[in-house]
């Protein structure tokens, strides 16, 4: 079955950096663009980075734009999201989930808090 296990979150001061990874398996991977999305309590789920299936086409929100980057390695079949300049609104769960209308099951995320 589908799985989607991120994981590299935690508490940063503002300015920081983290590095979040989403193990996937249970599909094929490389056939995929796959994406990063946040969610804070009360809000609904934001896409915030997406990266083709090749890895060459990424896409970011505005307000990620020069400090985020999404990568992916489709033999280990891994997806990155390199986070830099850190913001406290940048305090979310992040999750992976495949680019398409219909997702993938969601997996637990990986808290990210900015905070000093």
């Amino acid at each position: 079955q589908v799985q989607l296990v991120e994981s590299g979150g935690g508490l940063v001061q503002p300015g920081g950096s983290l590095r979040l990874s989403c193990a996937a398996s249970g599909f094929t991977f490389s056939s995929y663009a796959m994406s990063w999305y946040r969610q804070t309590p009360g809000k609904e789920r934001e896409l915030v980075a997406t990266i083709s299936w090749i890895g060459s086409t990424t896409t970011y929100v505005d307000s990620v734009k020069g400090r985020f980057t999404i990568s992916r390695d489709n033999v280990q079949n891994t997806l990155f999201l390199q986070m830099n300049s850190l913001k406290p609104e940048d305090t979310a769960v992040y999750y992976c989930n495949a680019a398409t209308a219909t997702h993938f099951p969601w997996g637990q995320g990986t808290p990210v808090t900015v905070s000093s």
